[in-house]
């Protein structure tokens, strides 16, 4: 997949793969349509970081959501 042009489908799947990859609880508070193109770069920056991750310590997985929450509409 492509994900170095801005759409919302690249949106969805990045979001989508991060909440997989860190077995989030409350999925349903980071929903694709809560992002927007502007923060494009940083949530791909941050999709980058956590795949490319074995494991996060709590405080780890803390701040990306934190991270994530920042980026939200």
């Amino acid at each position: 997949m492509n994900l170095t042009n801005p759409s919302s489908e690249n949106i969805e799947y990045m979001i989508t793969a991060i909440k997989e990859k860190l077995r989030m609880v409350n999925v349903d508070a980071m929903k694709s349509e809560h992002f927007n193109g502007s923060d494009y770069e940083d949530l791909l920056d941050l999709y980058e970081m956590v795949m490319k991750r074995d494991s996060f310590s709590p405080n780890e997985m803390q701040a990306i959501a934190a991270e994530l929450g920042n980026m939200r509409k």
